[in-house]
């Protein structure tokens, strides 16, 4: 509108300029809005698996194929870079330690395929929980489409661990449901 009061004809710089206000004004108030979210899920337990959630067609995530009694957990992306573990927890040597598991037995079922492991923080060598899915769609394609197939069948076979029994002795006076109809 501006360039329009100092060029002529107004009207047409007025018919430019007003679409890409409101276009500008959409992209501000839609980074403020995702800035807001993330800052409301970080800290929070499977906030990563939320936000791996907003990645496009084409990618295939697992929420929590590993966990542990601290409540650290691995959840698994499958895409065109290959495998990927995101491990989220308090501490990073626990995560650490979660993630290298999980890679060493994904690695006996994917064969070539890459296995990469994140882990997401605000420390050195983490990925923050804003830039995580950024980070995961900047990864290398390394598989065609079909080979990302035949990947995610393999995957399925291997599953996700069982939640443990608690353990420590059974309650008194609970009852046993019985196996029968």
């Amino acid at each position: 509108v501006v360039v329009g009061l100092i060029l002529e004809p107004i009207w047409l710089w007025l018919m430019i300029g007003l679409p890409f206000a409101l276009l500008a004004g959409a992209v501000v108030f839609g980074r403020r809005a995702e800035k807001a979210a993330y800052s409301q899920i970080e800290g929070q337990p499977g906030a990563a698996m939320a936000a791996l959630g907003t990645l496009r067609r084409g990618w295939d995530s697992t929420p929590v194929v590993a966990t542990n009694r601290h409540q650290d957990v691995v959840h698994r992306v499958v895409g065109r870079p290959g495998v990927i573990l995101v491990g989220e927890g308090t501490s990073a040597t626990r995560v650490v330690n979660l993630l290298n598991q999980e890679k060493r037995r994904h690695a006996r079922v994917v064969g070539e395929a890459p296995v990469y492991d994140i882990v997401v923080g605000n420390d050195e060598d983490q990925v923050s929980l804003r830039r995580l899915p950024k980070y995961v769609m900047k990864l290398p394609r390394n598989l065609r489409p079909a080979e990302v197939t035949e990947l995610r069948s393999r995957l399925r076979a291997l599953g996700t661990q069982p939640v443990a029994m608690p353990k420590g002795p059974l309650p008194r006076n609970m009852k046993v449901p019985r196996g029968g109809p």
